[in-house]
């Protein structure tokens, strides 16, 4: 089980970290991934961690401006947002693998768990 936190309404270049929490599974060998929608918008993938934290990417629109991290001791996944932008507004889901499986996985999976998620709202 997934539990995202730590959204909230910030103010255009504001900053937000949002975090993921696992339980139930071996969280160290997973990566992850961090996803958003937008209100009338489909799930787009945000930013992807790997089972060891080395290796991350991200989407060419948060590039330069979020940060992944991961403690798998804590079997926690985070997601620093800085200078963030109206565009950012979203409700965002943490999920296990590559981008593909993450939004697969979580377009199968949210209609049964309307809870997920954190929203983040950036407006003035």
């Amino acid at each position: 089980q997934l539990v995202e936190s730590g959204g909230g309404l910030v103010q255009p270049g504001g900053s937000l970290t949002l975090s993921c929490a696992h339980s139930g599974f071996i969280f160290s060998l997973y990566p992850m991934t961090w996803v958003r929608q937008a209100p009338g918008k489909r799930l787009e993938w945000v930013s992807f961690i790997s089972t060891d934290g080395t290796n991350t990417s991200y989407a060419d629109s948060v590039k330069g401006r979020f940060t992944i991290s991961r403690d798998n001791a804590k079997k926690m996944v985070y997601l620093q947002m800085n200078s963030l932008k109206s565009e950012d507004t979203a409700l965002y889901y943490c999920a296990t693998g590559s981008p593909m499986t993450a939004i697969e996985t979580l377009s199968e999976t949210l209609d049964q768990n309307p809870t997920r998620g954190t929203q983040v709202t950036v407006s003035s």
